[in-house]
């Protein structure tokens, strides 16, 4: 059924519509939101990047900030790995060994390292729910409470235990934090700010890393206790401003509109916009936008829960996140991280590991502002994320060729393993790992996305996990000892994930959610999304009418005319 709509599409220049039994009761209600709806739609799409900046400075400042959230568990991630090479930390939690050095045993090194993924599971589900039904701000400011209780225990810490109950439930905002600064980001901002206020993410989650490590490196001349237990203490840097800065916030109007707080919902984007800078934009017309693409999905979609989310249309589009998410760890993330690892064999001195985390860190960064540069071009998010997965499958085959280097030359080999994943990395960001955050916002509907996005991230973690335990057993002398031929197998792996890219992922770049909606709803293919005109009024509408229904009447025309 898909692939004739699609072939229809294709042969014809006439813009698809929504099927007659979704079509919006006309009414003259209705008529006046659908009137005011496509003008709104219309200058969004006619908004250039730098008009977005100009109308919507304050979407921007308070997106940015909600977003910094992100910053507190790549902050954490960054200190475990790093205290198990400290040997006060280790004398603390650790165990006594044959020579008299102290380690934390094996099982516990994988117990905290994945109890953090296990409480953010939990709390991915949790968000599921709380946030949809007590609105985005009241959420976060709930987990960033949680967070400087929490964060005491990792303080005080005793035992292996504690840190492992510290890790298992500081993973739970965390988890919510993943999700809900996406969401957040994409919904206060217009289409053409939506794939660059979605990606920062990417950019605060490298910002907590790069802070992290430049506490580790201040920390290596201490031989007490402090040396693990100040940078502990200081994870309460972050609440405290974040909350504050939360509690100012504007909460986002699409999720009002979907309360029917519509009056509200004004309020709010009022205090995400500078009219004195925009005289085009119409606040009543944006909301009227809102409040149609909230009937239509009222229409289109079954319900609102997590089994909704494996329904109809929705089933294709949790597909494509909960891919899109998994995709970022079996394109050969884990391998990659080992670059330190290659760096040390070829014979650089071990004091330097630091000093390359660092830059591998700072490439993540930087990786942000290049994927916001080819976005600025023109290149759609469809484009750049099959790109970055071809760039990083080529990377892959010629790590796992640099395998059969003779063994003379093993150190040079290993040199160029090490550069080239620093290579691979900022190929990452510039693409998949960057890109991956626009596309899982935009690609779910306005009602279920944060349930689409939770199970995307979920499998993302469910996957980062596996892999995690495999890579070193490949990598380890003592075990599967594979070496650079590990490439081959993740270079396979990737190429499979090209192949799914090419023919599942769609192009939403400049496309309103409404639009995206009736692609999803329609089946067009992914390869025809960009090229599919479409028209989600149902009929051409003059633009020379002004706002004439009050919101309360909107709100009936949304949610009281529901057949």
């Amino acid at each position: 059924m898909a692939s004739k709509t699609d072939d229809i599409a294709a042969t014809h220049d006439a813009p698809l519509h929504f099927p007659a039994k979704d079509d919006l009761a006309h009414t003259k209600s209705m008529n006046e939101v659908i009137h005011n709806a496509k003008i709104a739609t219309d200058k969004e799409h006619n908004m250039t990047l730098w008009q977005g900046i100009k109308l919507y400075p304050k979407a921007v400042a308070w997106s940015l900030l909600i977003s910094t959230c992100i910053c507190m568990e790549g902050y954490d991630v960054c200190l475990l790995s790093s205290f198990y090479a400290f040997p006060q930390f280790n004398k603390k939690y650790g165990q006594m060994l044959p020579d008299g050095s102290y380690q934390v045993p094996a099982p516990w090194q994988a117990g905290l390292s994945n109890g953090a993924n296990v409480g953010e599971i939990i709390g991915l589900f949790i968000n599921g729910y709380v946030s949809e039904r007590f609105g985005y701000r009241y959420t976060v400011m709930t987990c960033l409470t949680l967070i400087i209780g929490f964060t005491a225990i990792f303080f005080t810490a005793q035992s292996v235990i504690d840190l492992q109950v510290a890790e298992i439930l500081c993973g739970i905002p965390w988890g919510v934090f993943q999700t809900l600064t996406i969401t957040y980001a994409s919904e206060v901002c217009p289409v053409a700010l939506r794939g660059y206020l979605t990606t920062y993410v990417n950019f605060c989650w490298g910002l907590g890393q790069v802070i992290g490590i430049g506490v580790i490196k201040s920390m290596l001349g201490r031989t007490d206790e402090w040396a693990y237990r100040i940078p502990y203490a200081l994870q309460w840097m972050w609440p405290v401003p974040l909350l504050i800065g939360v509690l100012l916030a504007p909460e986002s109007p699409w999720w009002l509109v979907r309360k029917g707080r519509t009056e509200d919902a004004k309020k709010s984007l009022l205090r995400l916009t500078s009219l004195n800078r925009e005289t085009n934009f119409d606040a009543d017309e944006t909301i009227a936008m809102m409040v149609h693409t909230t009937a239509l999905e009222e229409k289109i979609t079954k319900g609102a829960t997590y089994w909704d989310c494996f329904r109809g249309t929705d089933l294709r589009r949790t597909e494509i996140v909960c891919m899109v998410w998994a995709i970022q760890n079996l394109s050969g993330n884990s391998f990659s991280g080992y670059s330190t690892y290659f760096l040390e064999r070829a014979g650089l001195p071990t004091a330097t590991s630091y000093d390359f985390a660092l830059g591998q860190y700072g490439i993540n960064m930087a990786g942000v502002f290049g994927a916001w540069f080819l976005m600025s071009i023109g290149i759609g998010r469809r484009s750049l994320y099959l790109g970055g997965l071809c760039g990083l499958c080529s990377m892959l085959f010629i790590l796992g060729f640099l395998g059969l280097v003779p063994h003379a030359h093993k150190d040079q080999a290993s040199l160029a393993t090490g550069s080239i994943m620093l290579v691979w990395a900022l190929f990452y960001q510039l693409s998949v790992g960057t890109v991956c955050y626009s596309l899982v916002a935009e690609i779910s509907t306005r009602r279920l996305q944060i349930k689409t996005v939770v199970l995307g991230r979920n499998l993302y973690n469910i996957v980062g996990i596996i892999c995690s335990v495999l890579t070193p057993y490949m990598l380890n002398p003592g075990a599967w000892n594979w070496g650079n031929y590990t490439g081959f197998f993740w270079g396979g792996i990737c190429f499979c994930c090209i192949v799914y890219t090419y023919f599942r992922v769609p192009e939403p770049q400049g496309r309103s959610f409404a639009e995206l909606d009736l692609l999803f709803e329609r089946g067009v293919s992914a390869r025809n999304f960009a090229s599919t005109s479409v028209d989600v009024f149902g009929e051409d509408v003059s633009v020379d009418e002004g706002v004439v229904n009050s919101y309360e009447e909107k709100l009936d025309v949304s949610f009281g005319h529901k057949e």
